[in-house]
């Protein structure tokens, strides 16, 4: 399930290689979207940054249709669509379900109405429960679509030196501290850093701690950061989530 910022990436792009990869993982594929962090993107791409929820929305609502095959012109103010032809592409069924990297109210109503459900990442089972999963729930369920799916980005690792992995994890989270919408999310689970949230431990140790955040409502758990470790310890570790 590869995510990918929505700007600067144009939605008929994004759906032609999303149907590409459907037809190429028969029918497995499933996109995830986020909103990206100005910070990054301005500088990186030397594009302003446009209005998040307006643009989130607008994407969400040019997108859609591309992926089930209906080539309906779009015209917002954030970004136009406009099909020449036609955009099928041969074996792309069924239609690509669309879940949005999305933590903050709007954009968890915007997944809800607009998406198949969020991948949160780095937000703890405390906001899981209290924040994120009622959020894009009831937006769903106003909206008449079915439940979402609610994919929980999770760092862990089954390991016998818990103090090597967080050190590890440390270097590679600390990017997310800065990012104003990610520390929100850490701040509401009671953490200080990103890396306070890695499970890391043995089999036992790591099985409850992924358990605490399908009770928390998750409907799957994907977890992240495994390939910074030995293949000893991945092993491992997969083991324990296909327990899950």
């Amino acid at each position: 399930m590869p995510e990918g910022t929505v700007a600067p990436r144009h939605p008929l792009l994004l759906a032609a290689a999303a149907k590409t990869a459907q037809a190429a993982t028969a029918g497995r594929f499933r996109l995830g979207v986020g909103l990206g962090a100005r910070s990054v993107l301005e500088p990186q791409f030397g594009l302003a940054y446009p209005p998040q929820i307006r643009h989130l929305r607008e994407y969400l609502t040019a997108l859609r249709p591309l992926l089930d095959g209906d080539d309906t012109v779009f015209e917002g103010e954030t970004l136009a669509s406009r099909p020449v032809g036609s955009t099928a592409v041969a074996g792309a069924s069924p239609a690509v379900p669309v879940l949005v990297a999305a933590m903050g109210p709007r954009a968890l109503a915007a997944a809800g109405e607009l998406a198949d459900g969020t991948i949160p990442f780095l937000a703890g089972p405390r906001t899981l429960a209290e924040r994120i999963v009622p959020a894009v729930t009831e937006a769903a369920a106003a909206a008449g679509r079915p439940a979402p799916q609610i994919v929980a980005g999770v760092p862990a690792v089954v390991t016998d030196d818990a103090a090597t992995a967080r050190d590890r994890v440390s270097a590679a989270l600390g990017f997310y501290d800065s990012i104003p919408s990610y520390r929100k999310v850490i701040t509401a689970e009671g953490l200080s850093h990103a890396a306070d949230l890695l499970i890391a431990g043995d089999e036992e140790v790591v099985v409850a701690g992924l358990r605490r955040y399908l009770d928390a409502g998750a409907t799957e758990v994907m977890l992240t950061h495994t390939d910074l470790f030995e293949r000893e310890e991945r092993v491992r570790t997969w083991n324990v989530a296909r327990r899950l």
